[in-house]
């Protein structure tokens, strides 16, 4: 049965204050790390932004900036310091507000005990003397009433700016641990004058900061404010303490909430795993809509479906898309056009957005559109001189190779030896939590089909292939193949290897499986087969931990996972031989063991298949191009990223 969602219900108008916005669909706020050094916004965020507001959305909440540069300790963030940041701001501004897009400033005065103590050795600020989060060694330094102060000068300063500049609405950010949220918390607020020691003084911080911004701009500018209702660690506030914050802010003449849950300490909520399902903070809206009036927002994996619903359940008003809007900014106008199979998913990967910025310290991107930040740049134009194009390979990079070839006119045809589009990803992404991961190979298809794209399934090439001396470029994309290592008994009929079993989940018949492999598909499979299989599942790794090769935030969602589904974990010990009974290893001290197993899953990792790619390569070195694991093996985003590119160079 096939239930058709209206996403009407998305596209009414509603009110914040005074200020009406077109519909409920709301850009997150999400750091960029692509400012000018000096706090001016740059270019490219410019772009960015605009973006969004071309694709639909009714209201942008540009990311955190800094009231001050000593506050910034030089994040690639705005800075609200010094009034000649305001011409960019303004443009921002009005090329948002062009698309009849709302948008809001999100001021933050730092991150206290989640500072990096800076070059002279200073302790960060704090509500209190606490252990600072990256140097537990170092105490933060308790704000005085003239620190204190200071900080309320600077909002308003701030604010001041923002208004100056042109913003519609302006939000604190209170949120997920910061400086704010450690004088609202009693686990971090530990003062015994007139801003700790009850509710009612824990929240005095952030109510002086309303007031400080209210009176230098005004009534007419709505103030939101954004807070984690819930920290889900132990001793961290609750639900139920949050309660008492909101309704002080309702008091207070806060026009609306931005809620979700999440801390350092809970840091997958904050920056929300696939792990975590579908809409996984909706379930803070209906206790917060029973305590105040105002106008609610709510972030957390929502999609449009239960963004509707959402919507419908009078528990919220607005629904935040972060990263799917990032993923594909123009979802809000192909929901309204009735296009929902022309949405590009985000697969909650958090590599492209968070890894790029946390790890790797450089502007915001995302896996599955290469386009973000890079809007002007990176744009798909038409060409001039359409060429015939083959792609050997559908996955996710020859797919994207070929959607933007097409895009650009030019003739493509796409070879894939097996009978579905997808590669790999048609294979692994069978987990309830992969959802996103089939959407987006489900999606490729879709798109094909509407570019025309001559898909042959079931199709190998050789290099005598006449097509290929005919064509004007060739792009090889034919992924990789799993590791086989040489270890005895490793062909036996109880082993079988991780990509066949997620084709075919009948080859496990025992309940006791052992995978030899520990990398995160490995880890995704066993927590497949322990929660969805009912299998009782060991997972044997040679290093020290398990799923070295995920992310932080996804990593904090998976490992206590794992344990609460009972999988064993076996680390720093060495696969020596599989046999009938089951896998044998030896440990880092010298010791060994069997560990009994029914089936036994080899998970080794994959290596490139590329015997094809360089032979190609070799004859029609002029003009071929590898791309995907065939050239490097990597992750989903590196695939797609190195398809994009490929297809962008053609001339």
């Amino acid at each position: 049965m096939i239930v058709i969602i209206e996403y009407n219900k998305l596209f009414t108008p509603f009110k914040i204050g005074s200020m009406e916005v077109k519909n409920r669909i709301v850009f997150s706020p999400i750091g960029i790390n692509a400012s000018n050094i000096d706090g001016t916004i740059a270019n490219n965020e410019i772009d960015y932004y605009e973006e969004r507001a071309r694709g639909g959305a009714g209201m942008i909440i540009m990311g955190a900036q800094l009231l001050s540069q000593d506050i910034a300790k030089g994040s690639l963030a705005g800075i609200l310091e010094h009034t000649y940041v305001i011409p960019q701001l303004t443009t921002i501004c009005e090329a948002v507000q062009r698309y009849g897009t709302k948008i809001v400033a999100q001021l933050c005065c730092g991150t206290g005990r989640d500072a990096f103590p800076n070059i002279h050795g200073e302790a960060p600020m704090s509500a209190s003397p606490i252990a600072s989060t990256f140097n537990p060694e170092v105490n933060c330094r308790p704000m005085s009433y003239d620190d204190i102060q200071d900080v309320m000068r600077k909002f308003a300063h701030s604010a001041k700016i923002v208004k100056d500049a042109g913003f519609d609405a302006i939000e604190i950010h209170g949120h997920a641990g910061d400086l704010i949220d450690q004088f609202m918390s009693p686990i971090w607020n530990k003062r015994e004058d007139k801003y700790g020691g009850t509710d009612e003084k824990r929240a005095r911080f952030p109510r002086e900061i309303v007031r400080s911004i209210r009176n230098a701009v005004g009534s007419d500018i709505p103030i939101l404010f954004r807070l984690s209702l819930d920290h889900r660690f132990e001793g961290g506030r609750t639900l139920e303490d949050s309660m008492y914050l909101i309704k002080s802010f309702e008091e207070e003449g806060v026009d609306a909430i931005d809620i979700d849950a999440g801390s350092p300490d809970a840091i997958d909520y904050v920056f929300p795993s696939a792990y975590l399902g579908d809409a996984c903070m909706e379930y803070l809206c209906e206790p917060a809509r029973r305590s105040v009036k105002i106008p609610i927002l709510n972030s957390g994996n929502h999609t449009p479906e239960t963004a509707v619903k959402l919507i419908e359940s009078g528990n919220a008003d607005f629904v935040m898309f972060g990263r799917p809007l990032i993923a594909d900014p123009e979802m809000p106008n192909k929901l309204m056009n009735g296009n929902r199979e022309d949405v590009r998913p985000c697969i909650r990967c958090n590599e492209g957005c968070l890894g790029r910025v946390a790890i790797r310290h450089t502007k915001l991107s995302c896996s599955v559109n290469p386009q973000v930040c890079n809007e002007v740049r990176f744009q798909i134009k038409p060409t001039k001189a359409p060429k015939n194009v083959v792609v050997i390979g559908a996955g996710p990079a020859g797919l994207e190779a070929a959607r933007v070839a097409s895009l650009e006119g030019h003739n493509v045809t796409v070879f894939e030896k097996e009978t579905v589009i997808g590669g790999q990803l048609a294979a692994v992404a069978t987990p309830a939590f992969k959802s996103q991961l089939r959407g987006l190979v489900d999606w490729y298809g879709i798109q094909l089909k509407k570019l025309g794209v001559d898909v042959q399934l079931g199709k190998e090439v050789s290099t005598d292939d006449e097509i290929l001396a005919k064509c004007d470029k060739i792009i090889v994309g034919t992924g990789a193949v799993p590791v086989h290592p040489h270890i005895p008994g490793i062909d036996g009929s109880n082993v079988i290897n991780l990509i066949e079993v997620h084709k075919n989940k009948e080859l496990l018949k025992g309940e006791n499986i052992v995978i030899c492999g520990g990398g995160l598909s490995g880890c995704d499979s066993a927590l497949k087969l322990a929660t969805e299989g009912g299998k009782k599942v060991t997972i044997i790794e040679m290093s020290d931990v398990i799923a070295k090769n995920a992310i932080f935030a996804n990593a904090a969602s998976l490992i206590p996972m794992l344990a609460k589904a009972g999988v064993k974990i076996y680390t720093n010990s060495k696969v020596t031989s599989i046999d009938s009974q089951g896998v044998y290893v030896q440990r880092d001290d010298g010791t060994s063991e069997l560990i009994k197993a029914d089936n036994v899953v080899t998970a080794f990792g994959m290596r490139k298949n590329n015997k094809l790619a360089e032979e190609i390569k070799a004859k029609y070195h002029m003009k071929t191009r590898v791309i995907g694991d065939c050239e490097k093996v990597g992750k989903v985003g590196t695939a797609v990223h190195m398809g994009f590119f490929a297809a962008l160079s053609l001339e």
